[in-house]
């Protein structure tokens, strides 16, 4: 199956770079290169690709207000952030906006077309300094124990599984569970411990005390 993938990204240089690695990489099939987060808000909802590699640092609208909007537009689409910034505000911020995951720009043309099949696949790929600072964030914070507490054994187990990486299909087949099930478990399990997110519920399971 072939993931669609669109680009936003302001330098032409850093665009055709990206358009030279996803054109190598079987599998992969660039939709459009966007120049600014107004493009991409006309252009993608009518494309609706696979995953979207956002940049921050655009002109006119940033790119974490983009990745906001455009999940509102396209929720099935996954938005993989892919920056030169490792500031934790802009972390955060991007992963509250929707970002399934968080990449520098440093970040080699392999690994990056990994990322790219890990986060269509469901999981949440960050450049390794940027897990450490969102496990290291979370264990500054005191967390109450009642809120792990409240899971029920399932939950408890299904959250583990999420946390060693495993794909939600993957879950169902070791438990011997539905997909929707597991989906019904993870929408609980996000209430109980007030994330909005895989990515969030992870890192705060990691970061639990």
């Amino acid at each position: 199956m072939t993931i669609t993938i669109a680009i936003v990204e302001d330098v032409a240089a850093t665009r055709e770079h990206l358009l030279a690695v996803l054109g190598r990489a079987r599998g992969l099939k660039c939709l459009r290169a966007c120049a600014s987060g107004e493009e991409a808000l006309r252009t993608l909802p009518g494309e609706a690709p696979d995953v979207v590699l956002m940049d921050i640092n655009l002109p006119g609208m940033s790119g974490i207000e983009c990745v906001a909007r455009l999940k509102e537009k396209l929720p099935r689409t996954q938005m993989l952030i892919l920056t030169t910034y490792e500031d934790g505000d802009m972390i955060f911020d991007s992963l509250r906006a929707g970002a399934s995951g968080y990449l520098l720009k440093s970040t080699v043309p392999k690994e990056l077309v990994e990322a790219i099949e890990q986060v269509h696949a469901g999981g949440s790929p960050m450049s390794m300094g940027i897990a450490r600072k969102v496990v290291s964030h979370f264990q500054k914070i005191p967390r109450p124990a009642a809120e792990f507490e409240q899971l029920t054994a399932r939950e408890a187990e299904i959250l583990a599984l999420l946390a060693q990486g495993f794909l939600y299909k993957e879950i169902g087949e070791r438990l011997g569970i539905s997909l929707s099930t597991v989906r019904t478990h993870l929408h609980t399990i996000y209430g109980k411990l007030h994330v909005q997110s895989r990515t969030e519920a992870v890192v705060k399971y990691l970061g639990r005390k």
